[in-house]
């Protein structure tokens, strides 16, 4: 009844959230509750249990989370519809998860995928700008290319969780990473590339999704361009190979550029 392809996620001090991609049988569980209020903010429309007077700011916010990732990653916009679901609190929002999609853990948000378009489930919290922009980058991704290696889906949207001011050196992961640049130590993008499974994924493996990412896009800029030619024959169904193959061909000296990125970068 459901296909998991998305596994749990570490936000350091956040704790762990799921999030699912998921076949759904049901093509109505998004019209099935009486929503107090609507709102189109560029390619995603916001239904929810409560006003969202005065949240319009929140929301546009949203509507240039797209942009963000057409400009940074040269992806195409949204190929297909995403909904939004908000829920004025927790015991709501778990009440119809178990309802509309039982067997889903209740966690704080999911992003879920049907036939054609992607939803993204959450309650209001002090977090759920976090949450709903870490869920919304996994749906802005799935819909404009068919398919993201595991390890790059969940560095990306832990990248584009926060805004562009705090993307340097604000992330929970910074602690660790800084910790480990230190001692000259430099993840193996190599093992990342082999995890498929959830249970091949823990913190470590979030922490240097994350730092791999901030690499590739606040780093040399030929880190950059590689991960956008990457994502680009993946876009045009090219075969792409391996991204740590890519990178270390581009980029001869990886491991040095590495450190002294987050050694500049991350103080």
């Amino acid at each position: 009844m459901f296909t998991k392809s998305l596994v749990p996620m570490t936000r350091g001090l956040r704790g762990i959230l799921l999030v699912l991609a998921i076949q759904i049988g049901s093509s109505n569980c998004g019209n099935s509750a009486n929503w107090a209020d609507a709102r189109i903010a560029g390619p995603f429309t916001c239904q929810a249990d409560f006003s969202l007077a005065g949240l319009e700011g929140v929301l546009n916010r949203f509507a240039l989370l797209q942009a963000d990732l057409v400009q940074l990653l040269g992806i195409a916009p949204a190929k297909e519809p995403i909904e939004i679901y908000l829920f004025h609190d927790k015991a709501t929002y778990s009440a119809y998860l178990k309802r509309y999609l039982p067997g889903v853990p209740s966690r704080k948000a999911l992003y879920v995928k049907n036939q054609g378009s992607g939803r993204v489930f959450a309650f209001w919290s002090q977090d759920v700008e976090v949450d709903l922009r870490h869920e919304c980058t996994h749906a802005l991704l799935h819909a404009s290319l068919p398919l993201v290696p595991l390890w790059l889906d969940e560095g990306l949207a832990q990248f584009f969780e926060v805004s562009a001011a705090q993307r340097v050196g604000s992330h929970p992961h910074v602690d660790g990473i800084r910790w480990n640049v230190r001692r000259g130590e430099v993840p193996k993008l190599q093992m990342l590339e082999n995890k498929v499974d959830i249970s091949q994924m823990g913190r470590t493996e979030y922490r240097d999704s994350w730092a791999w990412v901030h690499f590739m896009l606040l780093g040399p800029p030929a880190a950059r361009e590689e991960l956008k030619a990457y994502l680009a024959d993946i876009q045009h169904n090219t075969p792409p190979g391996r991204l740590s193959t890519r990178l270390a061909n581009r980029l001869p000296q990886l491991d040095s550029l590495y450190i002294e990125h987050f050694r500049q970068q991350v103080r």
